[in-house]
């Protein structure tokens, strides 16, 4: 199936051209989550466990009073590792003590206070960056040695108890089972919390908080499960919500193999501000590329409240706007997941191959991305008959476009919270299409002027139409007005709003500036 080369090109140059006074706001704005994220990556860690203080994370208690004392405009590391060398203290943990206890005033330090605060800052922050590339080079290694799953794509499956050490046991069964990557979906309503849980948790809402104990624990889990099936086991969580940079920076720590992590989903989908968002998904995808995290976006989310064959072009206009904010933080092509969604209504004629234009044109646009499809959704019902064989359809949608995660559709998706027999048989279902079509790739070539090239050249033409337009009235305006999704988020509300700063022309964060050079020097 051949694309239009100068459609192709134009679409490229008009996302890069939306996306660069996106990118120029966020280069200029710092946020509560980025000097919390950045903290962490110099060292802070725990939490508050006074009975007043209620589990306060220690970072949060840290900034919130760099804020009070001198604002956030000129970075939060320099006034704290002044304080740190001033009070003599022995580490960053009795520092947050201090804080905590009203013993500490932060200021901002000029001339050679501030070159040895800016000197101490970035000493810390390179043991954190360091980190995140010996966890890589420790991925890559138990890859090598242990072995990638023999096929792609990659069977993706979710477990979500609520109770990490449940989602041990499920995680365990479902790789022995044939799952190559686990999702451990976040409980409800983690993404609105401001401040990240401490501690292994056992009392999620349909799903488990994501904590730092927690990556920790399942990855340690999967490592011993990878040498048992003879193949490296990856995990998948979320960078996403109002702590996005610095679930990004714990699961680089705990050395996640993947991260759930859109330009615009917190924004559309969870009532973000638009700014924080574009400013912590920037920061993120830095800690993403570091650390060699593969992301995925979330595209699929658009078609569960828009039509998905109307509006398929919005999809494809946000995968671009994904690459492009993606290449621009650091990422590579083979980290970047763009998404998609299998969600076109059954009922409509030729339904099956309308989803295969989609599924080839974003295999042909992204050729070296290892995309990722949601299953179906929007359209299941309590026929769990017809649910086992569309997941079959989107199944073989997966295969005959090169699809390199896919994600495990159960019958009772939307109905009711599946069965681990529901997920059993999902995966029955899965390896039965990889089996008997696993390579029919091969033989599969649409006709140049057929039904699936044409609508594949159509929604390229449409999407490349849409971000004409959006170049004209600006990304933000276009998201205010309702063009993903349905959704209408203007530039000034959302959640988080006030943890949106502008950097004073002397804002330093040399944990940021060491993501932004890829060295560490």
């Amino acid at each position: 199936m051949a694309l239009d080369p100068h459609t192709v090109r134009t679409a490229r140059r008009l996302a890069a051209e939306a996306a660069e006074p996106v990118v120029a706001l966020a280069k200029a704005h710092t946020t509560v989550s980025v000097e919390r994220a950045s903290l962490r990556l110099a060292g802070l860690a725990g939490a508050d466990t006074t009975q007043l203080a209620g589990d306060v994370p220690w970072v949060n208690r840290v900034v919130d009073t760099v804020r009070e004392h001198c604002g956030l405009e000129h970075g939060a590391l320099l006034p704290v590792f002044h304080a740190l060398r001033e009070h003599s203290f022995t580490d960053l943990t009795e520092l947050a003590e201090a804080t905590a206890a009203g013993q500490v005033r932060f200021s901002v330090p000029t001339g050679q206070r501030r070159r040895s605060a800016e000197a101490l800052a970035r000493k810390h922050a390179r043991g954190g960056v360091r980190r995140l590339r010996r966890n890589r080079s420790t991925r890559d290694r138990l890859v090598s040695k242990i072995g990638d799953p023999p096929q792609r794509p990659w069977v993706y499956l979710i477990v979500a108890t609520g109770d990490i050490d449940e989602d041990v046991v499920q995680a365990a069964s479902a790789a022995r089972a044939g799952a190559d990557i686990i999702a451990v979906i976040r409980s409800t309503g983690q993404s609105l919390l401001d401040y990240v849980p401490e501690g292994a948790t056992h009392h999620g809402f349909a799903g488990t908080f994501a904590t730092q104990e927690n990556f920790r624990i399942m990855r340690e889990a999967l490592d011993g499960v990878s040498k048992e099936v003879g193949r490296y086991i990856r995990l998948t969580n979320y960078a996403s919500g109002l702590c996005m940079p610095e679930m990004a920076v714990l699961a680089g720590l705990e050395r996640l193999d993947m991260m759930l992590n859109d330009c615009m989903y917190g924004i559309l989908f969870r009532d973000i501000n638009p700014i924080r968002t574009f400013v912590d998904q920037r920061f993120s995808r830095q800690v993403h590329a570091r650390a060699g995290i593969v992301i995925n976006t979330g595209e699929d989310n658009y078609l569960t409240t828009a039509d998905a064959v109307h509006e398929a072009h919005t999809v494809t206009v946000s995968q671009l706007l994904n690459e492009r904010f993606a290449h621009e933080a650091g990422l590579p092509d083979e980290l970047l997941g763009l998404g998609h969604a299998f969600e076109i209504n059954p009922d409509i004629p030729d339904s099956f191959r309308l989803e295969l234009a989609h599924a080839l044109l974003a295999r042909e646009l992204f050729p070296d991305a290892p995309l990722k499809w949601m299953p179906p959704t929007k359209h299941m019902t309590g026929d769990v008959f017809r649910g086992y064989l569309l997941n079959g359809f989107f199944s073989l949608a997966g295969v005959l476009s090169e699809q390199a995660i896919l994600l495990v559709g159960m019958m009772t998706e939307a109905v009711v919270t599946p069965w681990l027999s529901d997920r059993d048989l999902a995966l029955a279902n899965v390896r039965y299409v990889l089996n008997a079509a696993g390579n029919l790739r091969e033989d599969f070539h649409p006709a140049p002027d057929g039904f699936i090239a044409k609508r594949a050249n159509q929604v390229l033409g449409e999407a490349a139409d849409l971000l004409e337009r959006i170049v004209q009235d600006g990304l933000l305006n276009a998201i205010a007005d309702g063009t993903f999704g349905l959704m209408k988020r203007p530039p000034d509300g959302g959640k988080g709003a006030d943890g949106v700063v502008e950097k004073a022309d002397d804002y330093r964060n040399p944990a940021a500036e060491l993501l932004e050079r890829d060295d560490d020097h």
